[in-house]
């Protein structure tokens, strides 16, 4: 079956996001039990980082782009012969959950969001490597990760890429102008009533 070929579960990128919400939830546990001031803490920094350019725009681009194509045509991501080893309730926990919780996570606890220019860097850089890595896959396995890939041509398939890329720098934007409306204004209200005389 496609779960023992080459790559294992790392093939998919479901996997990839399961292990990344993972960390930041892991690293969201150490900041509330060992830090006591998250605004002067690197690891906190670094979790506001992680969570808005990687955690909520893959998660994101996850789910939808699954349930999107699973409307479509669920053989296009999931084909029925993976039942037996990927039942609806785990469906659920890999394509539902992880959008609830980590859009969650935006609208409960305030984040400083880094520049758009680095944000969005470390974002495409991570699209690139997994796709790099698809490739890969497809040539020492010969088969594609997502079935989607088989029912597109060449010129299909990249025109299919750059979308899937420009989809996941949507949510991007979303989570930061989320972010922003959520958190910006209460911040500056209480600045401004400590700056006036």
């Amino acid at each position: 079956p496609i779960m023992s070929a080459f790559g294992g579960k790392f093939k998919f990128l479901t996997f990839w996001n399961a292990i990344m919400q993972s960390l930041y939830f892991t690293m969201c546990c150490v900041i509330d039990i060992f830090v006591t001031d998250p605004s002067q803490s690197k690891v906190a920094k670094l979790k506001d980082f992680f969570h808005s350019s990687l955690a909520f725009p893959v998660a994101m681009f996850v789910g939808v782009t699954f349930w999107g194509l699973y409307a479509v045509d669920r053989d296009l991501v999931l084909p029925k012969a993976m039942d037996p080893y990927f039942p609806t309730w785990l469906n659920h926990i890999m394509h539902t959950n992880i959008m609830f919780f980590t859009a969650l996570e935006l609208f409960l606890t305030y984040r400083k969001y880094p520049s758009r220019s680095k944000g969005l860097l470390a974002l495409i850089v991570f699209q690139l490597t997994y796709i790099s890595w698809m490739h890969y896959v497809h040539y020492k396995s010969g088969f594609w990760v997502y079935n989607v890939f088989n029912v597109l041509n060449l010129p299909q398939r990249a025109a299919f890429i750059v979308a899937c890329v420009l989809l996941a720098c949507t949510f991007y934007f979303i989570g930061e102008k989320i972010n922003s409306i959520v958190w910006d204004k209460p911040k500056n209200k209480a600045g401004g009533e400590q700056d006036s005389p």
